[in-house]
């Protein structure tokens, strides 16, 4: 293809980084829908995570029909649903409408993330060469989450909400067109029958998952309690399933080595907590601190800063340490990270260079792990399997963003409902004030100015309590992933040098 295939990885790099954007576009766009919309605290926990939850649970599915139907074919088509689902969103005037664009979102690029990766495989046949395309696609992705924030900020600041949504559509016409003009189409024919009762399997038990963990920690434990159940029986039948089918959508197999699972299980963790705090912070900085959009957005960038640069020397590490002890410092970094907004908190006053430090802690622990995790996933898949190794991957980056919002959001609801005080007020409304703190806001700009400040103050005052803890909860599941690599990953084992 001659230098053209730079031109198609420029193409690809367009389309994967609109995607990663979309992951953290709402953190800075949210308290203004939520001021609009006035969804409640379940229904904003899946406004954020209905994308997320989506489209991890199609990757493995979109992958391999990209083999089968066609790569360009699905990654044009990905984004004539991306362009649908935004416009859908734009439109939207009750919570459930966006949180079906949100879904369709995640169906578009489902479609567009595993084709962009199988195409740079097929365009870059040379070794060196391909390793360059690599980390250019995973340092894409860092800067989309570093851009989402300001992108939504400045967008929300200039107009609203919507055009968070809107600015989708122009980028996926170009986005389409340069597609069809660049990009070259290819195939690896799959033998076996489409397995349509794996998709639906995978796909209905996490989203009964993340169902029942937001409604167990709201104020429905009974339906919560049963979707969780619903999800392990559908999640344990897909598993089953997958073992005895020939040709599977995902290779379970790849499981059985330690260090594949602790890598995979390290990437889940990690954007679990990464996930969670921009989510959290995103509502803190303007609910608690009555910043504006585009500003919120500016003071979140030391994490993916941090997550774009650490990766550059992990390298050097690796060379000079064992990934076991590479990846298990790395989560341990991040996990001081993540404790430092409760230590401020609980010692003094939670203030903006806590969380900067913070920011910058996580992203760097993290960049260094995620690599050595990336690395260490890589070398334990056969090559025959790398493919499915690299779903795996890509699967856990999404699931474990979309289930950090799940699980550490809904313990951050939790949190801020036991916290508040009794202001005094009506049942009716202090039901309003616990909802959740863009709730309490809303209601506090509807009352007299006196009781107003006061339900902002308390209300501000229990969501940075709850920040805290549930930050302190994010670290320790770092924490114990760290030790867990380091006890897991056997002390021989060491990167092949192909995935180095």
């Amino acid at each position: 293809m001659g230098g053209r295939r730079w031109a198609v990885l420029a193409v690809l790099s367009g389309s994967l980084l609109i995607i990663a954007m979309d992951t953290t576009i709402l953190n800075v766009a949210f308290p203004s829908l939520v001021a609009d919309l006035q969804p409640s605290s379940i229904e904003q926990l899946w406004i954020i995570d209905a994308y997320a939850l989506v489209l991890s649970g199609l990757l493995i599915t979109c992958g391999a029909l990209g083999d089968r139907w066609g790569r360009r074919r699905l990654l044009v088509a990905g984004f004539v649903v991306f362009a649908l689902a935004s416009l859908l969103a734009v439109v939207a005037n009750d919570p459930w409408v966006v949180i079906a664009a949100r879904a369709l979102l995640g169906v578009g690029g489902a479609a567009i993330m595993p084709s962009t990766l199988s195409i740079v495989r097929v365009v870059f046949t040379d070794p060196r060469e391909r390793a360059v395309a690599y980390s250019i696609w995973t340092a894409v992705i860092g800067a989309g989450l570093a851009l989402g924030p300001l992108v939504g900020g400045l967008l929300v600041q200039t107009f609203d909400w919507h055009a968070a949504f809107l600015v989708n559509v122009p980028v996926a016409a170009v986005c389409v067109a340069l597609a069809l003009w660049l990009v070259p189409e290819s195939t690896s024919p799959r033998e076996g029958a489409w397995d349509w009762w794996g998709v639906a399997q995978s796909l209905g038990g996490m989203l009964a998952l993340a169902a029942g963990i937001k409604l167990v920690g709201g104020h429905d434990v009974v339906t919560g309690a049963v979707l969780l159940v619903v999800a392990a029986v559908l999640l344990t039948v897909f598993v089953r399933r997958q073992l005895r089918l020939e040709h599977p959508l995902l290779q379970v197999r790849l499981f059985a080595s330690r260090p594949f699972s602790v890598a995979s299980v390290s990437i889940l963790l990690g954007m679990m907590a990464l996930g969670a705090l921009l989510f959290l912070l995103g509502q803190w900085f303007q609910y608690a601190q009555g910043l504006k959009p585009f500003d919120a957005g500016l003071r979140m960038l030391p994490a993916p800063i941090a997550l774009i640069i650490a990766p550059l020397f992990t390298a050097r590490l690796l060379d000079r340490f064992s990934v076991r002890h590479v990846l298990g410092v790395g989560m341990l970094v991040g996990a001081l990270g993540m404790a430092i907004p409760w230590l401020a908190d609980t010692f003094g006053e939670l203030r903006y260079v806590h969380i900067a430090i913070a920011l910058a802690a996580l992203g760097s622990g993290l960049g260094v792990a995620a690599t050595a995790a990336s690395v260490t996933l890589m070398s334990a898949a056969p090559a025959e399997l790398a493919g499915g190794a690299a779903a795996v991957e890509e699967m856990s980056y999404e699931l474990g963003s979309a289930l950090g919002v799940a699980v550490i959001g809904s313990i951050a609801a939790a949190l801020y409902r036991a916290d508040i005080s009794d202001l005094g007020m009506r049942p009716e409304a202090m039901e309003k004030v616990r909802d959740s703190i863009g709730e309490a806001v809303a209601f506090a700009q509807s009352v007299v100015a006196p009781l107003g400040l006061r339900i902002v103050d308390a209300a501000a005052s229990s969501f940075t309590h709850a920040l805290g803890l549930a930050c302190l909860a994010g670290g320790v599941l770092l924490a114990v992933s760290g030790v867990i690599g380091w006890r897991l990953i056997p002390k021989g084992f060491e990167p092949t040098e192909s995935s180095h």
